[in-house]
């Protein structure tokens, strides 16, 4: 047990220590080539592009767990692919696998492999989407299959738009430094939420609720909420659980924007909270 505890704590410090040595860099190097400017453009990008993703690529496309006007479509859809972590349909038929198969072996990314594996080996291999099992509905779709084909216009894009405002300092902090943070934030779904935090729901996987990642992926860390319920739009199911993603989707709502979008009321989750001690306490004391 006291092993067990100290590889965790081993591979929740190479997540997080690269992390702040990144923040320390950037406070050392502030005087001499980052201005607030860079700054701005860095903070600007990362918000874009991490909406693209955590809303576009995953609540909208993958789970659908609302209708968007054609215009909010495209633009989610572009935001998420200048995230460069994919073209959208590649991107959706790997985590509606992951959904198909958590925690077992044809899940794509799953830390019972490896930490590492789960946040960055599982696609060094070249690893290759199955859209013809898990995204051929999306080949029917004319704007998913058009910003799919034309990914690496969107990816240049997100390169040209910081070096345009701030010149080379931009493209440093604002495509290089917020690439660095978007990816590493999103990878760390797969990997810190399925090893370390708090289990609000009894899923038949690792799932875990980690606050941090909640905070830095705009709500993402809310991940056993997620596989629990994994059409809602809103992922933060208690006051406490801050989701910036399910606030944008309701606000876009309000504004008719998007519709028909999936909730989980509390009487829902009440019944699944007394489900899930029922089978707890029907459960044989090994």
């Amino acid at each position: 047990m006291i092993q067990n505890r100290l590889e965790r704590t081993i591979l929740l410090l190479l997540v997080v220590l690269p992390l702040v040595g990144t923040g320390y860099a950037m406070v050392q190097l502030w005087e001499r080539l980052v201005t607030w400017r860079d700054v701005a453009i860095m903070f600007g990008m990362f918000f874009v592009t991490s909406i693209g993703i955590t809303i576009g690529y995953h609540r909208m496309l993958t789970h659908r767990s609302f209708v968007a006007h054609p215009v909010i479509r495209f633009l989610f859809l572009l935001f998420g692919s200048m995230a460069i972590q994919g073209p959208a349909i590649e991107w959706a038929s790997i985590h509606i696998k992951h959904h198909a198969h958590s925690d077992e072996d044809d899940d794509p990314h799953s830390p019972l492999r490896s930490f590492f594996h789960a946040h960055v080996g599982w696609f060094m291999g070249g690893y290759r989407a199955d859209i013809e099992t898990y995204g051929k509905w999306m080949l029917n779709d004319r704007l998913i299959v058009f910003m799919s084909r034309t990914f690496f216009i969107w990816v240049g894009l997100s390169l040209l738009i910081p070096f345009l405002l701030g010149g080379w300092t931009g493209l440093l902090w604002g495509g290089l430094v917020r690439i660095f943070l978007n990816h590493h934030i999103t990878w760390s779904v797969n990997s810190v939420c399925h090893t370390f935090g708090s289990r609000m729901f009894d899923t038949d996987d690792a799932s875990r609720n980690n606050w941090l990642v909640g905070l830095l992926a705009f709500g993402e860390g809310w991940h056993n909420n997620h596989h629990a319920f994994p059409r809602s739009a809103f992922h933060g199911m208690r006051w406490y659980q801050f989701d910036l993603s399910s606030a944008i989707i309701w606000s876009l709502e309000r504004a008719g924007l998007v519709w028909n979008v999936h909730r989980v009321g509390p009487e829902r989750v009440a019944q699944r909270l007394a489900r899930d001690a029922a089978r707890a306490d029907s459960t044989p004391i090994a």
